[in-house]
């Protein structure tokens, strides 16, 4: 199910996560050549792609929202 980009967020390991209308995260990695997204390594980048359209597969399987990690927690 198509999903809009609502936001990001950083990962444990500093890696960024979209985070979609659904509830749902996702990883937007930058990792050539298997994956090509130079947009997410700038705020700009980032920015220019809110309300873009990922494939949430969270939500084909029925699962529950996603829960931001405490900032305490890093």
């Amino acid at each position: 199910m198509q999903q809009p980009i609502t936001g990001f967020h950083l990962d444990e390991h500093d890696d960024w996560v979209a985070e979609l209308a659904c509830g749902h995260f996702q990883h937007v990695r930058h990792n050539p050549p298997w994956t090509v997204r130079p947009w997410v390594l700038t705020g700009e980048g980032r920015a220019g792609v809110l309300g873009r359209r990922l494939e949430c597969k969270k939500c084909d399987a029925g699962a529950p929202a996603d829960a931001l990690p405490s900032p305490l927690s890093r």
